[in-house]
């Protein structure tokens, strides 16, 4: 399974409609607009998914709606994660939806495990896991990094660990584990901007935001890397690298929402907590967009 997750993932976003529900069209939309811009492969439900402000029927609902638009075309990654590893495993025994390829799995978040307990976190969600298992480490967001050791212990030990999506920022960190790892464990970027480096240090491509908005050149960028043609793929890699910095000025995915707007894939409404991004930052991004879409 891991050689299918080379080179560019999406990081889907959930369209809502004006009233707060959940725009099925316009997610179907965005899956036709990844697969035509050529990426390798869709995540549902994780962070840019807003999957924190789902209820469990919506959240099978976007998961049966992204399989049905993709009819088999491209591995589909589920996110299925908590700092309940008890719940992560209750819901993994109660079975996986029909077309779900791995699942992707934030590391405990809140309340701050050791480097013991969040290796006894993954080693139960390995160990209930019907489909491969992508490790997912965004201290940013959780508090709790996954050290380059603990990284891997998972996956020297459990054979259905197959990756990390790493967006910890730390390059020594991810160095080591693409220096250290088993044959056949893949390291995905996490980090947008860091794609470029992470490739060229041997890692296997990317977990994308960005790439979701412009496929078409994200995903060359990725493949010219992955293939050698470093000076094409690092100019490519600073096309995107503003527009990039851009999408995350006012969180995700606000900047995201905005690009798909702006290219007539969905609406960029957002649920709360979240909000729309200002209308100085809709500007700019619209910039870029004509700038990367002419």
């Amino acid at each position: 399974m891991s050689h299918k997750l080379r080179g560019t993932g999406v990081a889907l976003i959930t369209p809502f409609k004006e009233d707060g529900s959940v725009d099925h069209d316009g997610l179907t939309n965005v899956v036709n607009h990844c697969i035509h811009g050529g990426v390798e492969y869709l995540v549902v439900l994780g962070t840019t998914g807003e999957s924190a402000t789902l209820s469990s029927t919506e959240k099978l609902d976007v998961v049966n709606t992204v399989i049905q638009a993709n009819q088999g075309k491209l591995p589909v990654v589920m996110g299925l994660g908590s700092n309940n590893t008890q719940a992560v495993v209750d819901e993994l025994n109660s079975g996986i939806p029909e077309g779900v390829d791995a699942i992707l799995s934030v590391s405990p978040y809140y309340n701050k495990p050791t480097q013991e307990g969040i290796y006894q976190h993954f080693k139960a969600i390995a160990e209930a896991s019907p489909v491969p298992v992508i490790l997912y480490n965004v201290p940013g967001r959780t508090s709790s990094n996954i050290s380059a050791s603990t990284t891997l212990k998972l996956a020297k030990n459990f054979d259905n660990i197959i990756a990390i999506k790493e967006a910890s920022g730390n390059m020594e960190q991810v160095m080591e584990i693409i220096q250290e790892r088993p044959e056949g464990f893949a390291v995905i970027s996490g980090d947008d901007n860091l794609t470029f480096a992470i490739v060229m240090h041997g890692g296997d491509g990317v977990i994308s935001v960005s790439g979701q908005g412009y496929p078409e050149i994200f995903t060359e960028m990725v493949r010219e890397g992955l293939a050698g043609k470093v000076e094409s793929a690092r100019q490519k890699h600073f096309e995107l690298f503003k527009v990039t910095q851009l999408l995350f000025a006012e969180g995700n995915p606000g900047g995201i929402k905005a690009v798909l707007k702006q290219r007539g894939v969905c609406g960029d409404t957002l649920r709360l907590p979240l909000w729309r991004i200002s209308n100085d930052l809709y500007m700019k991004l619209e910039s870029e967009t004509n700038r990367l879409t002419s």
